[in-house]
Formats: C-alpha cells, sequence, structure tokens
C-alpha cells in the first residue's frame, strides 16, 4: 500500500482553509498529518522553511519523540489532510513497512534541507 493510499484511507481527515494554522510551535500533539491534497508551509516564527504538498508527511517528531512542536505548519491553500494518531502510526509502521520507510525518508530530507539553509 502506497502512502497516498494510506492518506485517502485514513479513518479521520481534517480540511485546512487557506492561511489556518494546522499547528503552532511548541504545542503538544499525538498526530502526525500526510497531505492528500493542497499546500502547507512549514515555519520556525516568521520564517517559511520549507513547503509541503499532496504525498508530504509532517509533524511526525510529536509522535516519535513526544516533544513539542518545533515548528508551525499553515495551510497555504485549501486542503486535505489525513489524521494519522499514534496508535495508527505504530500500526502503519509494523504492517506498512514502505510507511515507515516513506516516513524516515521525508525527515531525512527535511533535516537535509534545513541543515542546507543554516
Amino acid at each position: 500500500m502506497g502512502i497516498r493510499a494510506v492518506f485517502v484511507n485514513a479513518r479521520e481527515q481534517r480540511e485546512a482553509k487557506a492561511g489556518e494554522t494546522v499547528f503552532a510551535e511548541g504545542d503538544r500533539g499525538p498526530e502526525m498529518f500526510g497531505v492528500i491534497s493542497g499546500s502547507i508551509e512549514l515555519r520556525k516564527g516568521d520564517r517559511i522553511l520549507t513547503g509541503l504538498g499532496e504525498g508530504d508527511t509532517f509533524g511526525e517528531m510529536a509522535i516519535i519523540s513526544d516533544a513539542p512542536r518545533s515548528l508551525s505548519a499553515v495551510a497555504t491553500e485549501d486542503s486535505v489532510l489525513a489524521v494519522i494518531d499514534e496508535k495508527t502510526f505504530l500500526y502503519l509502521v509494523h504492517e506498512t513497512p514502505m510507511f515507515a520507510i516513506q516516513v524516515m525518508r521525508s525527515m531525512a530530507d527535511r533535516i537535509r534541507e534545513l541543515d542546507e539553509q543554516g
């Protein structure tokens, strides 16, 4: 099962209107998100760090590290998001190894991109 299929079949989906904050830096959250449609910006304060689109994941650090969110996520256009809670995340990692690999790739790409920005 591809990551897009995981998102489309997610038990919970959330709509975010353009300009809406999905979560704010410092928030605690027991969930991660997958972009089904639309686009999201990840921000540190007023600085835009990266843009995300269909098939991208974000917010996974809150599940993995149980720490406050280090960035804010803001919809830049009307978006539909898959909401993946910790229980579902653990199930997907166990039952769909490709999901885990894609989440790790997404995180690695984001870390690399942020590192290059200095």
